[in-house]
């Protein structure tokens, strides 16, 4: 599936290799997926956790840490000492606690609160050296057609901890022809107004690439519903390099029967 190498190839790879070096150092950044040091579930009962100060709990007036005489946090530019409650948190959000170089997430997934360390200096994310991934290739550019639904649709899928269930709603479909078939993703909303974001497994997964999940993000559609997959930018998600991550599955009708051979492989950290 090797494509000549002309001028306009040359200049699809140098852009796809800076948008790799940027995703990278995005996972990679100071207090990055990579320097996650622990996920901790909170419960009632006040409970300390590994490289994390004071008695954490929750309840039903949200997370409330309580420190030791001389410890303070960070939170919002506020240094906070003693008994300090974080409030309710919604769901897939987070708030932010700094203890000397150390960030602490606090951070409600799937229902749960959670507390999740940052240190820079994790081996992690010291040793890392990037993610493998295939040559960019035009080939796995696809043309494709989002087919909305009338009304959003509640999606429950799994997720990479055992036990939790992720809800989403998705707003639609994307249709679209590769290898001879035809196939769709349902897509959930993206990161930006009108994008839209497509988990998915296909016949490299468990193989070359990683199997629990792969993610691509997809511009928003076209006046006409015309969107562009560029299956050469399908990511990992941090569950495919740490145990910390509560990564969602890809909806069951996203398993792809046939092998994308584009887009990010199994990170070096998993194969060791």
């Amino acid at each position: 599936m090797s494509t000549p190498t002309t001028p306009a190839t040359a200049g699809f790879a140098e852009e796809w290799e800076e948008w790799h070096r940027g995703k990278d150092a995005r996972l990679a950044a100071e207090h990055g997926f990579l320097a996650i040091t622990g996920l901790h579930w909170l419960a009632a009962e006040p409970r300390s956790f590994p490289g994390v100060p004071g008695a954490w709990s929750t309840g039903p007036d949200g997370v409330t840490v309580t420190l030791d005489e001389g410890t303070e946090l960070v939170v919002g530019g506020t240094a906070v000492r003693g008994r300090h409650t974080f409030g309710v948190i919604p769901e897939r959000g987070g708030v932010d606690a700094v203890w000397g170089d150390i960030v602490i997430e606090v951070a409600k997934r799937g229902g749960h609160d959670v507390v999740r360390p940052r240190d820079p200096g994790h081996p992690l994310r010291v040793a890392f050296e990037g993610t493998p991934a295939y040559a960019p290739d035009p080939r796995w550019v696809v043309t494709g057609r989002y087919l909305p639904f009338p009304e959003p649709r509640p999606t429950t899928v799994g997720a990479s901890v055992e036990g939790l269930k992720h809800v989403y709603d998705a707003p639609g479909r994307i249709a679209f022809r590769l290898d001879g078939r035809e196939l769709s993703l349902t897509a959930f909303n993206g990161h930006t107004p009108g994008s839209l974001t497509v988990l998915f497994t296909d016949a490299t997964s468990g193989v070359t690439t990683y199997a629990a999940n792969r993610d691509l993000r997809v511009d928003a559609p076209g006046p006409d519903g015309t969107v562009v997959l560029d299956f050469n930018r399908a990511t990992n998600l941090p569950c495919a390099y740490t145990d910390f991550a509560t990564c969602p599955l890809p909806p069951a009708e996203n398993r792809l029967p046939v092998a994308v051979e584009a887009g990010e492989k199994i990170p070096h950290e998993r194969r060791a």
